[in-house]
């Protein structure tokens, strides 16, 4: 007989394959002026633990600067209510300055976007990478019941390098 799993270890690794079964994500900014400010942008990731790359001189760029509280959301295409389902993380953004990280960072990006492959690979001078650690994650899975939701609090346990991830769709691996 085999124990269960803790309701945690399921939702991290649902979480986990959510995140590589995907390569957009909106991210929202909190500008000066208060108002949120939302934008996608493509993105890698590494277990719970996503990067993606901005313009130094763009507005979510600078929002971040001043405050690194961000929301990101990440959603599957449906053909009815009932096949909702998606992610949102409360998270901090922050810029990668170590140059190992950011080169290994631009190896995986190469890879989940090889139509990147020719491209120069970016400069952080112009195109710094975030980070972008989850606090708090919501996966949204409406085919357990409409506005089905389960919250997950990340610990820094579940930031450690996650080996092994297999790209799938969480939802249909029951």
């Amino acid at each position: 007989m085999t124990a269960e799993k803790p309701a945690n270890a399921t939702l991290k690794e649902a979480a986990i394959r959510f995140l590589n079964a995907h390569r957009l994500m909106t991210i929202a900014t909190n500008r000066p002026d208060g108002w949120p400010q939302a934008t996608t942008v493509g993105y890698v990731n590494e277990g719970l633990v996503l990067y993606c790359f901005v313009s130094r001189l763009s507005q979510k760029f600078l929002n971040i600067r001043k405050d690194p509280r961000v929301s990101v959301a990440i959603a599957t295409e449906f053909s009815r209510p009932t096949e909702i389902a998606g992610i949102s993380l409360a998270a901090k953004a922050v810029p990668v300055e170590d140059r190992a990280e950011f080169d290994r960072i631009c190896g995986l990006l190469v890879e989940r976007f090889p139509e990147y492959a020719d491209w120069p690979a970016p400069h952080s001078a112009l195109a710094p990478l975030l980070r972008v650690t989850p606090e708090i994650i919501s996966l949204v899975d409406y085919t357990k019941g409409f506005g089905h939701s389960d919250l997950l609090t990340v610990a820094k346990s579940d930031l450690a390098k996650h080996k092994g991830s297999q790209q799938s769709d969480w939802l249909r691996t029951k």
